[in-house]
């Protein structure tokens, strides 16, 4: 504390802890919030304010100030603003970038700042929420020897800490989020973005400084990229209040670590009555429908919330509830690229069959598959390496899980769906379902090639195609579920109509006595 440079006495003490405060509060003063509406959004606290239960907050760090301190400039808070409170009554942490405070960029005290309250999060059980809106790192406090020190723990920030469970990290796009900023779009389990906002490693302008590609904020890091290409993000919104609600939704689905039982509701009847789910589903294996209708008759009526909704679009996944309890839903969606697991696909589904192990949410898997995508390009970007992760995942997943063909289900992507192979608890079949290595008219002309062949060139077109539809019929024959069930590779066939009540009753015995949590207790 100083003296009045003008009378030399120092101020009173709790004065001075008045004045302090009340500058936290105000943050960068008036013009610096009139900015920031004027730009359409809000401010920290003001967004804060709008997220948690009244009169649940506790604010720590109000007091900091970056080591390189501004006179000309409030620097209360170091722009950032950390603490705790509540959500729908459940105890979270929160770091909220402070745009009004030196942009919200970022420093070593403003970064010991999110350690602490992210290492309170760990410690003591608490799901963390990040709000993001900042252009990345703040200069010169982090040039030469300082960024080599930045004080960024991530033992503790990125994961709880050792011997900690996993506790659920949430995280808003709300503005520009490039830099360290965008460590909390990677950290974060579920990633809810304002449509016009951005989220990249580096900014337009550190871009066209190093090496020289001028580019605007959207097209590089915007919701077609962050959402649609690269999977950074799982759910784009057009407002604010769209993404705090966003965020509210997804944690109730959420135990506040991965040591506790998933939250449970009361019970809701699907949107749709499940004795339709079987007039959903065409007989002609390629013809597409929408697989959203079909989960309308299994779940609770709208329960359902997509995770990565644009991303890997031939894959459907999301958390709902059956019965009022919470499972992880994973469905084919044949209306895009015919359900087929391409390398997006893949990456998806590994990533939140390990979210939804980590949290004790049971598995649903809904198959009409016609395989993984073969060819060089699928190859070149990663096929082999996105099925060993997904496969891996699965096998070693201690979460319940049950497996439902509705249609067909071929090769590879028959396991990456919850296939025998990755120890489903149940896998069960449509009478109307088509399982094997690949689909009769692929396969007959795979294996029987040469023969085929040798038929058209000796014998004619008439000939040849009468035995093909011969030998069509008889691999259907063998990949109608009949045989699988006779030898206990299915479990059971089951009537379209008993869907809901086969995943309900499937999970209710696939859960171990006592609470329902892994015997691992989850981990990040």
């Amino acid at each position: 504390m100083s003296a009045d440079t003008t009378t030399g006495v120092l101020p009173d003490p709790f004065e001075e802890l008045e004045r302090r405060r009340r500058q936290g509060v105000d943050g960068g003063g008036a013009d610096r919030v009139a900015k920031i509406h004027d730009s359409g959004r809000q401010t920290a606290r003001e967004r804060i304010e709008q997220l948690i239960d009244p009169g649940s907050w506790y604010e720590l760090g109000m007091l900091a100030e970056p080591e390189l301190r501004r006179p000309d400039r409030v620097t209360t808070g170091d722009g950032i603003v950390t603490g705790l409170a509540r959500v729908d009554g459940r105890r979270v942490a929160i770091i909220a970038v402070d745009a009004t405070v030196l942009t919200g960029t970022t420093a070593p005290v403003n970064m010991r700042k999110q350690n602490r309250i992210a290492e309170w999060a760990g410690r003591r059980s608490m799901p963390l929420i990040c709000l993001s809106d900042n252009d990345g790192g703040r200069l010169p406090d982090l040039l030469g020897w300082r960024f080599s020190g930045v004080p960024f723990d991530f033992g503790n920030f990125l994961q709880s800490p050792a011997g900690f469970p996993a506790v659920p990290h949430v995280t808003a796009v709300l503005g520009p989020s490039y830099g360290d900023a965008a460590l909390h779009a990677a950290m974060g389990h579920f990633v809810v973005m304002r449509r016009d906002s951005a989220v990249a490693l580096s900014g337009p302008p550190v871009i066209q400084a190093a090496i020289g590609e001028d580019v605007e904020a959207e097209e590089l890091g915007g919701p077609k990229v962050a959402h649609e290409t690269s999977g950074s993000v799982h759910m784009v919104v057009d407002d604010e209040p769209q993404v705090l609600a966003a965020m509210r939704r997804y944690l109730s689905f959420m135990p506040d670590s991965a040591a506790l039982p998933a939250p449970v509701a009361s019970a809701v009847a699907p949107k749709r009555d499940p004795a339709e789910i079987g007039s959903l589903v065409p007989r002609e294996p390629r013809r597409g429908y929408n697989m959203n209708k079909v989960i309308d008759c299994i779940v609770d009526a709208d329960s359902m919330l997509q995770w990565g909704e644009r991303y890997g679009r031939s894959l459907i996944t999301g958390f709902a509830r059956i019965e009022g309890n919470p499972v992880g839903v994973v469905a084919s969606q044949p209306l895009q690229r015919a359900g087929v697991l391409d390398v997006p696909a893949l990456t998806k589904l590994a990533g939140f069959a390990h979210l939804c192990d980590t949290f004790n949410i049971p598995l649903a898997f809904l198959q009409d598959v016609p395989g993984l995508m073969i060819g060089t390009d699928a190859e070149r970007g990663g096929i082999l390496k996105g099925y060993k992760s997904v496969v891996t995942t699965l096998a070693y997943a201690r979460v319940p899980k049950v497996a439902i063909v509705v249609r067909k289900a071929y090769g590879g992507g028959h396991i990456a769906l919850g296939g025998r192979p990755v120890r489903p608890d149940l896998l069960l079949a449509w009478p109307t379902a088509e399982l094997g290595f690949m689909a009769p008219d692929t396969g007959v002309r795979t294996v029987y090639r040469r023969r085929l062949d040798a038929l058209l060139a000796e014998e004619g077109r008439d000939a040849h195609d009468a035995v093909v539809a011969e030998l069509e019929a008889e691999w259907a024959a063998e990949s109608a579920p009949w045989e699988a069930a006779a030898n206990i590779i299915l479990d059971d066939v089951i009537d379209p109509a008993r869907t809901r009540q086969a995943i309900a009753q499937g999970i209710e015995y696939a859960w171990p006595a006592g609470p329902r949590v892994t015997p691992t207790g989850g981990s990040t």
